[in-house]
């Protein structure tokens, strides 16, 4: 802010300012560094004013001083920032295939660990169906067994009845 206020001091030099009132600063030269003092300094006043409004509004303090640390850091970066060629499609596409390849490559390897958990899932299921299987042929077992303990118990009691 000093800077640019220094900048625009000199600017408005009172050199600058009797050049564009000749004939009032030959006639009366201590009356009009006194007007060019009191402009300088209202205008002095009046910019610093305007610049901490803005300032302040627009935090621009912080993004001013983060804009310097990218400068900085700009200037000891060794390769140079990217340009557009002047064709739309190869621009489009030099910033998009990275991106997309990066995206492509998560993408293959969240498929390869869901294509592993469902081998892992198949073969568990596959280890259900063939427990079920066993189970169901130990209930046919089972039922078979109860039958024809069922049968023989009717069979006995058929046979210790007595005949009417």
């Amino acid at each position: 802010m000093d800077a640019f206020l220094e900048k625009l001091l000199a600017a408005g030099s009172y050199r600058r300012f009797a050049g564009c009132y000749r004939g009032f600063s030959k006639l009366q030269p201590e009356l009009s560094k006194s007007i060019h003092k009191r402009f300088v300094t209202q205008l002095q006043a009046t910019v610093k004013a305007e610049i901490q409004e803005v300032m302040e509004e627009g935090n621009l303090k912080v993004v001013l001083n983060n804009l310097d640390k990218i400068v900085e850091e700009g200037k000891t970066q060794e390769e140079s920032a990217w340009r557009p060629s002047g064709i739309p499609a190869e621009d489009a596409r030099s910033a998009l295939v990275p991106s997309l390849l990066k995206h492509r490559s998560f993408l293959l390897r969240a498929l390869r660990t869901k294509r592993k958990e469902n081998r892992k899932v198949a073969r568990s299921v596959l280890r259900g169906r063939g427990r079920i299987s066993e189970l169901q042929q130990q209930i046919q077992a089972h039922r078979r067994g109860w039958q024809a303990l069922n049968e023989e118990q009717q069979e006995l009691v058929l046979s210790l009845q007595e005949p009417q």
